[in-house]
């Protein structure tokens, strides 16, 4: 038997799951009705037709066995079915993630109905999540559902009926096929074509037995994630199989586990469009959140050290937490604080809490106003920052139900304040988060946090690379590009000492003085320095941040530095284009602190518009503020300015590492010379911080590499060759599923490594090649129907834009042109230098090549590849070489007069006639001068100045040919139709 998506994936997750094997026609072992486990029924035994999602008959079922109420009056459970037909019809209005909001609350027992005595209003349950045993738990296949059209999923689950989970089998045997084609098929097919399946959905996935994604209704596939387990032997290693598959979706897809997800991970929160959107956890965020609920529950380990890298979603791994902890009925109604040390922190976590709904959150706004909330014994989510227990009482409560979770617990958490807050919370539970622990003798995370017994200190870890391996994170690429500032010692000695002798100073006074001017902000802060970093920052961003869509942040020396390079900025964009984000001090100058100062609402406004990709605001600049806590997806690009040491460091580097759409790495230009103090920043783990940076020149040495790499793939093929024929030759090469993938995969490193690369001059060399390449590998990607394809992903921008054919090459990068002119050839033929020869000889050959089609280069070839002959027998001396090179360059100028003078001439009808003559066929019609004639006439009318640098102007020309064409049967002659349309778009 062969191998295909239906018997090798789509079955094997059947069997996972039920036991089930629909490869063999034998009857599977019987099993009991009910239990936490799946039970395979076919789709067409499910008791509903092709209109419906919900199997009623199982709902009615469980709406009976799991309501008393209904269960004394089944005919109840028909008003609880209208009510969640009524959430289905209404998806076409008010959307799916709303729909399936209000779904969730449905299945969470959340809605009440007055079936109790008096109509008193009792709680609906759909499900059990006290005793999982009393739910079904259906497995199916091919679940046929209609609504727009018919759609047909290859697995849905259902629990109590409900359709809670549909998920895409692909093929485990073509290359070319990935889990992105199953989720762009659930995505972009199924959720807009049923959505109704959708609106009780708790997850979807997607898998072609080899790699295994889920998300959200309306999630991005850029936003699905793997689920990983964790795994003694190899850690959170991944590995390729169907058995490392099964253990995965075995692991998420239990019953007990989607149901946790549905009642404590799942999130309804609004994004900075105002839209809603659902979030699911990560897994780290999962495993995070429930190892500190269980230790809670058990009670016996006080704290615990979750560490978990910079980016990877902290803030909802604790809303996760606290929000199942104040679920929990054992805990009797906990406290949960979350304490943060930082006002940017403290509007970032209440804002993530807020967003999302999160019920009973309050924010302390004061010192007094927390000790009251402890001293009432609030029972709510409180957020708070730690030096609000500055003066706190020893005892203020000492209930053991209070848990507390510390947010970035690798600063002030360690000193007089964090036992201040112990002193006052004696009993409760203390969990601390951070990305960057520290491990120093004056500061050490480990201990304030980590238990004894947590192997390596830490009850939960997901490092940098796990982070980067599931796309949690981008890479982080860095550019050093230290300034040469010369400093003149000796003069600044000299002018300091006729200084000390004009001020009549004393040594001491002297000293100080010295001191302070010789400070490194002194130093950064040289006009002429800024002057030029702000020149160099300009041209980067222009060339490299800019034609992405991203924006940047300049990290300056301090408060004034900001000032200063703003003003230089001023100069190069418009003023809106930046602003400066500092703090003021009572002590600063009154215009200072009116010009510059902040408050916490303006703050947030400057946030908001630079996360808008729209806003003129394309620069932050700052010193401290926004290095921690400032979550902007759309930052690309930090300039740093500055020396930053440690945890800061990472912090303040990794603000460019979160997941925006198309963003393939964060960058930090450094010119200040910190990458050294990376591998330092944590000490404990200098490999792992060493290797997380990729430094540019690395990237270089990379290039030549990949390149021959990419054109492997193309041996024997003359590159040379343009047109069909050329591009036949190279997909000749490349003709099976297999190579196509092959060449895929080594031309879309490359193609990072360009992008990563743009536009160092280093590219300029290949950008032939590379062109070519790009033109090959855009022929054969799949059409944008199937954009689903791992290996055929969207191109970088500088990629795309050497393949649009309105862009040229010398647009993204000029090329060094070879010169040729009649004083070059004179003075070559006067000084018969070899080197001069050579380098003649190249560009004879280069011409050659470009005229390839035309008899008298054919010719003028010939006699350059004779006179080469003769030199290597020996039959000319090398001066007679040079001579005889020399004229052949002369007659090859002249002809190319010659044919400027004849393209000069040709008319854009004696153009296309020439064409149509040149593919005649014997279906082509004998008047070939009207045919032009119409084409001519018809692309007259609608053409426009620039129309081929528009979308609207291609569209309408395109149009007006394929009228034309139509007029004469000649519409379906594709190449005929491309040929055509080249032509128009160069003469006309």
């Amino acid at each position: 038997m062969s191998f295909n998506e239906l018997n090798s994936v789509e079955h094997y997750i059947i069997h996972q799951l039920s036991g089930v094997n629909l490869n063999t026609f034998g009857v599977s072992e019987g099993k009991t009705p009910y239990g936490v486990q799946w039970q395979y029924v076919s789709a067409n035994a499910l008791n509903r037709t092709v209109n419906e999602v919900l199997v009623e008959t199982e709902l009615k079922a469980a709406l009976i066995r799991l309501n008393p109420e209904i269960a004394l009056n089944p005919d109840l459970a028909e008003e609880v079915i209208y009510k969640l037909r009524a959430i289905l019809i209404t998806v076409h209005q008010i959307g799916l993630v709303k729909a399936n909001e209000e779904f969730f609350k449905w299945m969470c027992g959340e809605k009440t109905m007055p079936f109790g005595e008096n109509n008193r209003h009792v709680p609906i349950r759909l499900i059990d999540f006290e005793d999982l045993s009393n739910n079904t738990y259906v497995a199916t296949n091919q679940y046929r559902v209609h609504s727009r059209e018919t759609k047909i999923p290859d697995i849905v689950l259902l629990i109590n009926g409900l359709p809670v989970v549909v998920g895409e089998a692909k093929t485990p045997i073509r290359s070319s096929v990935s889990w992105l084609d199953g989720a762009h098929e659930i995505h972009d097919i199924y959720e807009n074509a049923v959505p109704q399946l959708f609106v009780p959905n708790i997850l979807s996935f997607a898998t072609e037995g080899k790699t295994f994604y889920f998300g959200g209704v309306r999630t991005p596939l850029e936003f699905w994630a793997p689920w990983r387990i964790e795994n003694e032997e190899d850690k959170l290693a991944k590995q390729l199989g169907l058995g490392e598959i099964g253990k995965e979706l075995s692991n998420l897809l239990h019953p007990k586990r989607l149901l946790d997800i549905l009642q404590n991970f799942s999130l309804f929160t609004t994004n900075k469009k105002k839209q809603r959107i659902k979030v699911l956890c990560r897994f780290q965020q999962y495993e995070g959140a429930n190892k500190i609920v269980e230790r809670v529950k058990e009670g016996k380990i006080k704290k615990g050290l979750i560490w978990h890298f910079q980016g990877s979603g902290k803030s909802l791994l604790m809303v996760f937490a606290a929000q199942k902890l104040r679920k929990m009925q054992e805990l009797k109604s906990p406290t949960v604080i979350v304490l943060v040390d930082r006002t940017d922190l403290d509007t970032q976590i209440t804002g993530t809490f807020n967003a999302a709904d999160v019920a009973n959150v309050v924010t302390t706004e004061s010192i007094s106003e927390l000790q009251t909330l402890l001293e009432r014994d609030t029972r709510k989510i409180i957020i708070s920052m730690i030096h609000k227990f500055r003066d706190a009482k020893p005892n203020m409560n000492v209930r053991d139900n209070i848990i507390v979770l510390v947010d970035e617990a690798h600063r002030t958490q360690e000193g007089d304040l964090a036992r201040q807050m112990r002193a006052a919370l004696p009993n409760a539970f203390l969990f601390g988060l951070t990305g960057t622990p520290v491990n120093k003798a004056d500061k050490n995370t480990f201990w304030a946090f980590g238990a004894p017994e947590d192997e390596g200190g830490y009850m939960s870890r997901y490092t940098f690379h796990d982070s980067i391996r599931d796309d949690a994170t981008k890479p982080l690429h860095f550019e050093p590009r230290l300034v040469d500032v010369h400093v003149d010692k000796e003069t600044i000695d000299e002018a300091f000492k006729a200084f000390k002798e004009e001020a009549a100073l004393t040594d001491e006074e002297a000293d100080a003085l010295n001191k302070k001017s010789a400070k490194m902000a002194a130093f950064l802060k040289s006009p002429e320095r800024v002057a030029k970093i702000v020149e160099d920052i300009a041209k980067h961003f222009n060339e490299k941040v800019a034609p992405h869509g991203y924006k940047a942040m300049v990290v300056t020396a301090d408060r004034y530095a900001c000032v200063q390079y703003k003003e230089e900025l001023d100069k190069y964009f418009p003023s809106e284009a930046s602003k400066v984000v500092i703090s003021t001090s009572a002590n600063d100058d009154f215009e200072f602190k009116q010009k510059w100062g902040l408050d916490k609402s303006q703050q947030e406004k400057v946030v908001d518009e630079f996360n808008d990709a729209n806003s003129d605001l394309k620069f932050i600049i700052v010193t401290a503020k926004l290095l921690t806590g400032f979550d902007a997806p759309i930052l690309q690009t930090l300039y740093l300015d500055k020396s930053i040491k440690d945890h800061t460091l990472l912090q303040a580097i990794c603000r460019t590492n979160r997941l925006y759409p198309g963003k393939s790495f964060g960058r930090i230009v450094d010119y200040f010379g910190v990458f050294d103090d990376a591998a330092k920043a944590l000490e404990f783990d200098e490999k792992s911080v060493s290797q997380m940076i990729t430094n540019l020149s690395e990237l270089k040495e990379q290039l030549p590499e990949a390149m021959e790499k990419a054109l492997s793939h193309f041996i024997g093929v003359d590159k040379t060759i343009e047109g069909f024929e050329g591009l036949e030759l190279a997909q000749n090469a490349i003709n099976n599923d297999d190579k196509k993938d092959a060449f895929a995969k080594d031309y879309k490193y490359l193609s990072k490594l360009w992008e990563s690369l743009s536009p160092d001059r280093i590219l300029d060399q290949y950008q032939a090649e590379y062109r070519w390449l790009s033109q090959v590998f855009e022929s054969v990607r799949p059409s944008s129907d199937h954009i689903g394809k791992l290996l055929w992903f969207t191109l970088g921008a500088q990629t795309t834009k050497l393949i649009h054919e309105n862009i040229h090459v010398g647009e993204v990068h000029q090329l060094e042109e070879f010169v040729l002119d009649a004083d070059v050839i004179e003075n070559i033929f006067n000084n018969p230098d070899p080197k001069n020869a050579k380098k003649l000889e190249k560009i004879l050959v280069k011409r050659f090549k470009k005229n390839a089609g035309n008899p008298k280069f054919k010719k003028l070839s010939e006699l350059l590849e004779a006179l080469r002959d003769k030199a290597e027998l020996g039959l000319i001396t090398s001066i007679e070489f040079v001579k005889e090179l020399c004229k052949l360059a002369k007659e090859t100028l002249q002809a190319e007069k010659e044919l400027e003078a004849e393209l000069q001439e040709k008319t854009p009808q004696a153009a296309l006639t020439e064409l149509f003559l040149e593919l005649k066929t014997e279906e082509t019609p004998a008047v070939v001068e009207r045919i032009v004639h119409d084409i001519d006439a018809i692309v007259r009318q609608v053409r426009f100045p620039g129309w081929q640098k528009t979308a609207s102007g291609e569209r309408e020309v395109q149009q007006a040919l394929r009228k034309s064409l139509l007029k004469y049967k000649l519409h379906k002659d594709h190449v005929l139709f491309e040929r055509a349309y080249e032509y128009i778009k160069e003469y006309y």
